[in-house]
C-alpha cells in the first residue's frame, strides 16, 4: 500500500459510512420533493464556500501527492468537514465521481485579462478584460468547437482511483449533468462589461451577430456531448442547487440526451438592461440551447422580479433565480405554485466579524413568508459566493443553525 493510499483510504471508509446514515436518503428525498412541486418543506444549502478560512481543526490539509488523488482527498475532506459543521439539507452521495476527460479546440478567441488580488487569505481577485470583439470583422474568428472524449485519460484515472478506494466506495465515470449556458458571462469576458452594455445601445445588430455567433457554438456543442455520450443524468448539484427530480424522462438506460438533463441559463449583466433588451438579446436565444432540455432552470445574480413572464417564454422551465437584489415578494407572488423559488440570500450576512442574527431572522423570514403567503411548492434557500466568512467560520455555523431551524418550522 502506497502512502497515499494511506492518507485516503481510512477518509474513504469514514465518507462511506456517513453516506450510509438514513438522513442522506431524507434529505434526499427533501431535493426531489422541492424540484417536483410538491415541497415538503424548503431546502437549505451551502455553498461556493471561503475553505481557505474553515481549517478549524487541521482535518482539511491534504497530504496526498498524487495530484488524481489529492483531487479525491480534497473532495472528501471538505465534504466530510461540512457535513458535519454545517450540513443543512447536503446529502452525500454514495460514490467517488471521476469525470469524463474532454478535449476543445475552443471558439477561436479566447480571454485577455489583467487580474488583481486582494491581498487578502482569501485572494479574491478583480478582473480587467481585453475588448477581443471591438472591431467587426474580429466576429469571423469565432468557430464552433470541436470536442474530443479522451477515453484513455479518463480510464487512467478511474483505474487509479478505483485502485486506491474502489473496494471501498465504488468509483464511477461521470459527465456532464447539466447544460450550462451563460453566454453574455462569457461575452463579458471577452470584451469587458461598459463595452456590451453601450453596444446593446450603439450598436444592436452588431450585439445580435455576437450572441449568434456564440448561439451556435453552444448549439454544437450540446450536439457533440449528446453524440459522444457524455451526458449523466446524476448531477451532484444544479449550480449550487437541489437536482433530483423524478419529472425528467428515464430514456433507455443507455444513451443520455438533452431531454434528460437540466439546461441552466443566466444572464447577469442584464440586471442593468431593460425588459425588452433582456428579452431580444437573452431570453430568445434560449429555446435553442436551455430550452432543448428537459427541465429549466433560469437566473443567477441578475433580479428577475420583474421579468418573470419573459423568463417563461423558455420551454420547460421549472426554476427561477430569486436573488438579494431582487423583490422577493414580488417575485413569489408572481411565481406562486407554478416554478421552484431558488433564493439566494445576501451572503455579506456572514462576511463581517461577527453574525447579525436577528438581521438573518428577519431575511430569511420575510422569503419564507412570502412563498407561504403565494402558495410556492417548491424552494431551496441557497447561500453561496461566499468570498469571506470575515475569518470566523462560526458565522457559517450559526448562518445554518437559523437557516435550518426556519425552514423546518415551515
Amino acid at each position: 500500500m502506497t502512502r497515499d493510499e494511506q492518507v485516503l483510504r481510512p477518509l474513504a471508509y469514514a465518507y462511506a459510512e456517513a453516506a450510509r446514515e438514513p438522513r442522506n436518503w431524507e434529505r434526499r428525498q427533501l431535493h426531489m420533493a422541492s424540484n417536483d412541486l410538491h415541497m415538503i418543506r424548503p431546502v437549505v444549502l451551502l455553498d461556493e464556500i471561503p475553505w481557505d478560512q474553515l481549517n478549524i481543526d487541521g482535518s482539511l490539509v491534504c497530504r496526498c501527492d498524487d495530484p488524481d488523488l489529492r483531487g479525491v482527498e480534497q473532495w472528501m475532506r471538505r465534504q466530510l468537514f461540512q457535513y458535519r459543521h454545517f450540513p443543512a439539507d447536503m446529502f452525500l452521495r454514495e460514490y467517488v465521481g471521476v469525470g469524463k476527460v474532454v478535449h476543445s479546440t475552443g471558439i477561436g478567441i479566447g480571454v485577455k485579462e489583467t487580474t488583481r488580488t486582494s491581498g487578502h487569505a482569501t485572494q479574491i481577485i478583480s478582473h480587467e478584460f481585453e475588448d477581443q470583439l471591438e472591431e467587426e470583422e474580429a466576429l469571423e474568428r469565432i468557430h464552433p468547437p470541436v470536442l474530443t472524449y479522451d477515453e484513455t485519460e479518463t480510464n487512467r484515472r478511474w483505474t487509479k482511483i478505483g485502485g486506491a478506494v474502489g473496494d471501498i466506495l465504488p468509483v464511477r465515470k461521470t459527465g456532464t449533468g447539466l447544460l450550462y449556458i451563460a453566454s453574455w458571462d462569457d461575452i463579458a469576458r471577452y470584451r469587458g462589461v461598459t463595452n456590451i452594455l453601450l453596444d446593446l445601445v450603439d450598436r444592436p445588430e452588431y450585439s445580435h451577430r455576437i450572441i449568434e455567433k456564440i448561439t451556435q457554438c453552444r448549439e454544437a456543442e450540446l450536439d457533440q456531448l449528446e453524440s459522444l455520450g457524455l451526458l449523466d443524468r446524476d448531477p451532484p448539484s444544479l449550480h449550487c442547487t437541489p437536482a433530483l427530480t423524478r419529472d425528467l424522462p428515464a430514456g433507455d438506460g443507455e444513451t443520455v440526451t438533452r431531454a434528460q438533463i437540466w439546461g441552466r441559463g443566466m444572464a447577469q449583466i442584464f440586471g442593468s438592461v431593460s425588459r425588452t433588451m433582456h428579452e431580444a438579446f437573452d431570453i430568445t436565444y434560449m429555446p435553442r440551447t436551455v430550452g432543448q432540455c428537459g427541465l429549466v432552470y433560469y437566473g443567477c445574480c441578475e433580479p428577475l422580479d420583474r421579468k418573470i413572464d419573459l423568463v417563461e417564454k423558455i420551454p420547460r422551465l421549472r426554476k427561477i433565480g430569486v436573488t438579494p437584489w431582487a423583490d422577493v415578494d414580488r417575485a413569489a407572488e408572481i411565481i406562486g405554485g407554478r416554478y421552484v423559488v431558488s433564493n439566494k440570500p445576501n451572503p455579506a450576512a456572514v462576511a463581517v466579524p461577527r453574525l447579525d442574527e436577528d438581521g438573518l431572522r428577519r431575511e430569511l423570514g420575510r422569503t419564507l413568508a412570502a412563498c407561504k403567503r403565494s402558495g410556492t411548492r417548491g424552494l431551496d434557500i441557497v447561500l453561496k459566493d461566499v468570498s469571506t466568512c470575515g475569518g470566523n467560520p462560526e458565522n457559517l455555523f450559526r448562518w445554518e443553525k437559523i437557516a435550518m431551524e426556519l425552514a423546518e418550522s415551515w
